[in-house]
């Protein structure tokens, strides 16, 4: 067999046995068209031609391959290697950044200990708040009681220990690393990097590969593409700056000199952390009662008081009250000046807008009011209630105003010998009005006034059966006439038979003496004055005295204290203090803090303490007396003196002093009569429209269609007579007008161009001062 020998063509590989050998590499160096016919022409023909072109592309593609693998893939890996160890050996960590974390981890470790102690007092504090709750609610039993001391003494040491804990502050100089243990952490952690993520992390992917080559087949592309991306994309391995939870704390900032303190520290963590757990807040920011609470807790804390438990916050309409229940000292030390004055700024209350209410059934504990706006809105004091002439009793009882707290204050004015004290503008004069309204609505009980440096309670005038003011014989002559009817009225009971206090009634009336200005009195008014409150009880006849002051050298004697009720406005603490005892502020009955009215401002006028006033607590609570205006006083009085004043005839003639009685009348200037006959009363017509006036509401205007409504429902036959008539206004006004006239009242009708269709009427104005004119 003869083997043919053909020269080989350049860039081609050469058969030898059974493998193909690579020749040159010469496709790119003789560049030039070929065709193919050419080509097979220089092939020649046979299996060995057709072979020969895609062996060409094959070694072309592979040596494409290896250029990338030779220029990218391996400076890919080689940059992955050195970024891993960039990394494991953690060289992309400064030095400061290793001692940075190295403090904070002292300094985490003692915030953490602070929050958990904090959070231990605040869950020991909500778990004695709420069995101090289910014991005002429901009651303990043994076991219940038990739990509640001991979690109150662990929630006491627990306290202690937080405060001690807090006081301790965070000196970060003591815990600065050497140069050794930043160097120690920087090669532990490298360690454990290699060892324990590095070296498993290729021995599993090894491991992997040998146990599954496809899996390898599969990764392989996926490195190799991420080892392109690297060759292309180099890594900078260089240290990072500080990250941002390592640069804010002042603790974690590099020191001035090496184990030097700080020219300036500035206030440790610690101080921070421990301002942060009490420091106080606004109530005013509360949104929730366990909020109030916490927020009284954390003032009261901050001013040294030792608290047990504070418990039973309530959302008001002027602010919050709670109860304070103390471990040691006493809710009294809240009414210390300094005390109050820091409790007011931290609570960021109002002026003298804190009230400490002592519980005198438990020692230890009191109620805080915390007040943020007016706590006597006109929404809650609400208008003084109408009283009709003769529609009640003296031995009822009465609405004057409102407490804080929204109860009513109301009460019986019988059988009370009573001092009210008030500073000028205190609201004095309008309490003593407002107790004088009520009596005058009585059927039993008539009404003596004096003052003998005003007027007292004048605007009532028309509905008072004696005045004595400012004139020292008739008032000296009204307070002997008293105490003789003492003794008339002891005999009177005694024959009787009633026992140990007269029997009130229409018939044996009640008397009510009201003195106003009682300082003024001179030295034996003041004695007369003064024997008739130790006397006139039984008898019914009773006092209610008004003083701007309450001690003894304004009164004559110390017979404040004796007297069975007390009112206290703005005033000196002084006076509270001697008509209330020695402790009165301390408990609560802070009437210095109650500012006076001036002449353009209202202020707290009428706002009082009270004590000793029948059916209601013997409490630190404050009041607001609803005013009542002289208009308002005097029209009720007028309307009460025309239905007829409670008649003493009966009573002072079986007492013998009918004569006299008539005598004092004529001294102090007003008509003699006979007691329980009207006052000269005004016209029917003009009662009428009066009363048409008081129905609608007392408004400015009424008009003649307006008033023949109420003038028809009263006498239908005679005003209804021109329903039917087209002229009806006409008629009525005219008929009106005579009415009018033939009663002597003189009364102008006015048109009101302001109104739609310019009605004709009446003024309230001109009939109030009409139907004033026969009274």
């Amino acid at each position: 067999m003869s083997t043919t020998h053909h020269p080989r063509p350049p860039g081609e590989m050469e058969p030898y046995e059974g493998e193909f050998v690579w020749a040159e590499l010469l496709d790119d160096d003789h560049p030039g068209p070929r065709t193919d016919d050419s080509q097979d022409q220089e092939d020649g023909p046979g299996p060995t031609s057709r072979g020969r072109r895609p062996g060409r592309s094959t070694a072309r593609y592979a040596a494409t391959a290896a250029r990338a693998v030779r220029g990218q893939i391996l400076p890919g890996a080689r940059h992955g290697w050195a970024a891993t160890v960039h990394w494991a050996l953690l060289a992309y960590m400064t030095d400061e950044e290793i001692r940075r974390r190295l403090v904070k981890k002292h300094l985490d470790v003692y915030i953490e200990q602070r929050d958990d102690t904090r959070h231990d007092i605040e869950r020991l504090n909500k778990k004695a708040q709420k069995l101090a709750r289910d014991a005002a609610d429901f009651g303990l039993t043994p076991e219940e009681s038990a739990q509640l001391r001991s979690t109150n003494t662990e929630l006491k040491r627990r306290a202690r220990a937080g405060k001690v804990l807090a006081q301790v502050p965070f000196d970060a100089r003591l815990v600065q690393p050497t140069a050794e243990q930043i160097s120690r952490y920087r090669s532990v952690r490298s360690l454990g990097r290699f060892a324990g993520i590095v070296v498993p992390a290729g021995a599993t992917a090894l491991g992997l590969v040998l146990a599954a080559p496809a899996l390898g087949l599969v990764a392989l592309p996926v490195l190799a593409g991420a080892a392109w991306w690297l060759g292309r994309h180099p890594l900078a391995l260089t240290p990072r700056a500080l990250p941002a939870d390592l640069v804010g704390p002042r603790e974690l900032e590099p020191l001035p000199a090496e184990n030097a303190p700080a020219s300036d520290p500035g206030p440790a963590v610690g101080e921070t952390i421990a301002e942060e757990e009490l420091r106080p807040f606004p109530v005013r920011d509360a949104s929730t009662a366990e909020e109030a609470e916490e927020a009284l807790r954390r003032a009261i804390v901050r001013e040294g008081g030792d608290i047990e438990a504070v418990t039973g916050g309530r959302r008001e309409p002027w602010g919050w009250s709670a109860r304070v229940s103390f471990a040691s000292g006493s809710p009294d030390d809240l009414n210390e000046p300094n005390t109050y004055k820091a409790l007011i700024t931290l609570l960021k209350l109002r002026r003298n807008g804190l009230l400490i209410e002592a519980d005198p059934d438990h020692g230890d504990t009191c109620t805080v009011r915390m007040i943020l706006t007016n706590p006597f809105s006109p929404e809650l004091v609400g208008p003084v209630p109408y009283r009709a002439p003769l529609s009640m009793s003296i031995v009822d009882t009465a609405d004057y105003g409102v407490a804080m707290d929204a109860t009513p204050l109301a009460f019986s004015m019988a059988g009370l010998m009573l001092l009210m004290v008030a500073d000028s503008g205190g609201g004095k004069s309008g309490v003593m009005l407002a107790l004088g309204e009520v009596a005058t609505a009585c059927r039993d009980a008539v009404v003596i006034n004096i003052d003998p440096a005003g007027t007292g309670i004048g605007d009532l005038g028309p509905a008072i059966a004696l005045n004595a003011c400012m004139d020292d014989d008739q008032i000296c002559a009204v307070l002997e006439f008293l105490l003789e009817w003492c003794s008339a009225r002891s005999r009177q009971r005694a024959a009787y038979g009633w026992g140990n206090k007269w029997r009130v009634s229409p018939e044996h009336p009640a008397v009510c003496v009201f003195l106003d200005e009682w300082p003024q009195l001179f030295d034996t008014a003041k004695k007369l004055w003064i024997r008739f409150l130790l006397l006139g009880r039984k008898e019914a006849l009773w006092g209610y005295g008004g003083s701007q002051y309450g001690t003894k050298d304004y009164l004559g004697e110390a017979i404040g204290p004796k007297l069975s009720a007390k009112m206290i406005g703005a005033s000196r603490r002084v006076d509270v203090t001697e008509l209330l005892g020695a402790g009165a502020l301390a408990e609560g009955y802070r009437a210095d803090l109650i500012q006076a009215a001036t002449h353009t401002a209202v202020n707290d006028a009428g706002q009082i303490y009270a004590h000793g006033l029948p059916g209601m607590p013997n409490k630190p609570m404050r009041y607001q007396v609803r005013e009542i205006n002289p208009e308002y006083a005097h029209r009720v009085a007028t309307e009460r003196a025309a239905a007829g004043l409670p008649d003493l005839t009966r009573t002072l003639t079986e007492a013998g002093l009918l004569d006299t009685w008539n005598q004092l009348q004529t001294l102090c200037n007003t008509t003699p009569q006979t007691p329980g006959k009207a006052r000269p009363a005004a016209p029917q017509i003009l009662h009428q429209l009066h009363d048409a006036f008081v129905h609608e509401g007392e408004p400015e205007f009424l008009a003649i269609d307006q008033i023949h409504g109420h003038l028809r429902k009263n006498d239908p036959e005679r005003w209804g007579a021109w329903d039917d008539r087209p002229d009806r206004l006409r008629m009525v006004g005219r008929a009106l007008s005579k009415a009018l006239k033939d009663a002597e009242v003189i009364l102008e009708t006015t048109r009101m161009r302001s109104l739609p269709g310019e009605p004709t009427g009446y003024r309230i104005e001109d009939v109030t001062n009409a139907f004033d004119s026969f009274s």
